[in-house]
């Protein structure tokens, strides 16, 4: 492969100009257009009609995208992806049938129908399957347009390996200490869709999806030669606000450099501090806790947590769903429900739970619009203050765990128990004084959540998650 003749970053400007401005050629990217969709869906739904379906949904969907990977200066993978979907949902009074095709002939289209058709004849019956109600469909005339969700990237293959190949550079070149690589990554996604149903609703939308990510390997020298490996990742509607190559990398290899002489200590109880993507994961497990399916399974710690202090009186939790280039935007759920800006947590106290129609009616609530999960969701705290970044959250803590890296999934939703394994730093007097690792941490949910002292003002966007890093009062840490 030929070196590039303009810097990474000169590379990436350019090819987020090609793309961001050439709507008419975004478009073109997708082999299906919005009124091809329109008519797809239309066919299907008249199709369910005909059969004698009570009520039918059906959605059309079409994705592509560009993955490059590269290691050690050199091109390892180049996939191209392209994919494309008709979903039909046919309701016989209280039954309901799922079928979908990758083949949009009429033909197929028809076998699709009527392949739903016959999982809802012989299905049971259930009380609360049914279309969302039609007086909380999002009507046309009442759809934000304005989300700014689609940011097509014309990017080469060539153009994506050589902005891998320098996030990967950067690594290396960052210290003698970096001596090895996982690999670098580049990646542009985009895809559009089309759906109604017979109570009304129409809509659809297209949107993009771009990263760029790098695993680098820090070793030390000498006898009992310690490795350690982190990684990093930058990911946007729009590549144009994607970190630079070299940002990325040398950010990678200085977490990397930083788990060098990781040890054990000695089993403890102590503060915890959770870096900010790390917090992102515990605002995800609350998340789940208040949501329609544990709720109605019965199976959450959070358990009729509606209008009770849950969190510290000074959380707060937001939920945004109209925020520019979000990448938890939506104009509508996946049910096609009106989406709409609220309070979930205000002083601790839940709000709202996240429920999608059919979850709602088995607790005999309301939809909030979620189905599909969450949208752009804000934790933060009254106290935070600007000048609250890492270094300060680290003098908040005093002496105790400051958390980087967590393993496992060990989280019991039924009964709050929180067991993973975990590295990071400890912390003396407001102070890393040196990196830990092979360790587990242990606590209840539901203490660590009403144990919540600070929310820093390093805010990280994880997904549809904005959360700085967050203090735990007390958590038990099992080490050596």
């Amino acid at each position: 492969m030929k070196k590039p003749n303009t810097s990474p970053q000169a590379t990436l400007k350019a090819t987020v100009k090609t793309g961001a401005t050439a709507a008419s050629r975004a478009v073109s990217g997708f082999s299906y257009s919005r009124p091809f969709f329109e008519d797809l869906v239309d066919t299907a739904l008249k199709h369910a009609k005909k059969l004698g379906a009570t009520d039918a949904a059906a959605e059309a969907s079409e994705g592509c995208g560009l993955s490059v990977s590269v290691r050690k200066g050199e091109l390892e993978n180049v996939e191209r992806n392209r994919d494309k979907s008709l979903g039909v949902t046919v309701y016989l009074g209280k039954r309901r049938g799922n079928a979908s095709t990758s083949d949009f002939s009429r033909a197929a289209i028809e076998q699709t129908v009527q392949a739903a058709y016959d999982i809802a004849r012989f299905t049971a019956e259930d009380p609360f399957a049914a279309l969302p109600d039609a007086a909380d469909i999002a009507v046309p005339a009442e759809q934000r347009t304005d989300l700014d969700l689609f940011y097509p990237w014309a990017i080469t293959s060539e153009q994506a390996a050589e902005l891998a190949m320098a996030c990967e550079a950067a690594a290396l070149q960052t210290s003698k200490r970096i001596t090895n690589s996982e690999g670098a990554g580049v990646s542009a996604q985009q895809s559009h869709f089309f759906s109604a149903h017979t109570s009304g609703f129409r809509g659809g939308y297209a949107s993009s999806r771009h990263s760029m990510s790098v695993s680098p390997i820090a070793s030390s020298p000498g006898k009992g030669q310690d490795m350690q490996r982190d990684a990093w990742y930058s990911s946007m509607r729009n590549a144009e606000e994607l970190a630079s190559p070299q940002a990325i990398g040398r950010y990678a290899a200085e977490r990397a450099l930083s788990r060098l002489k990781s040890r054990k200590i000695a089993t403890t109880e102590c503060a915890v501090l959770f870096e900010s993507p790390l917090a992102a994961g515990l605002l995800g497990s609350f998340v789940q806790a208040i949501s329609g399916g544990a709720l109605y399974r019965k199976s959450s710690f959070l358990m009729d947590s509606l209008g009770k202090q849950v969190l510290p009186k000074h959380i707060d939790i937001a939920e945004d769903p109209f925020i520019k280039r979000g990448k938890g935007s939506s104009p509508f759920d996946e049910e096609g429900v009106k989406v709409q800006a609220r309070q979930v947590v205000e002083a601790g106290r839940v709000q709202g739970y996240f429920l999608s129609s059919y979850s709602a009616r088995k607790l005999g609530m309301k939809t909030t619009g979620n189905a599909g999960g969450s949208h752009n969701l804000i934790l933060s705290s009254r106290l935070t203050k600007a000048g609250d970044n890492l270094d300060a959250m680290l003098q908040r803590l005093g002496t105790g765990l400051f958390v980087t890296e967590l393993m496992g999934s060990g989280v019991n939703y039924v009964t709050g128990d929180y067991s993973r394994g975990a590295s990071g730093f400890w912390v003396e007097k407001g102070r890393i004084a040196f990196p830990v690792e092979e360790i587990t941490i242990a606590g209840n949910m539901k203490d660590m959540l009403k144990g919540i002292l600070a929310v820093g003002s390093d805010t990280y966007n994880y997904g549809a998650k904005t959360v700085g890093s967050i203090l735990v009062n007390r958590m038990k840490v099992a080490g050596s």
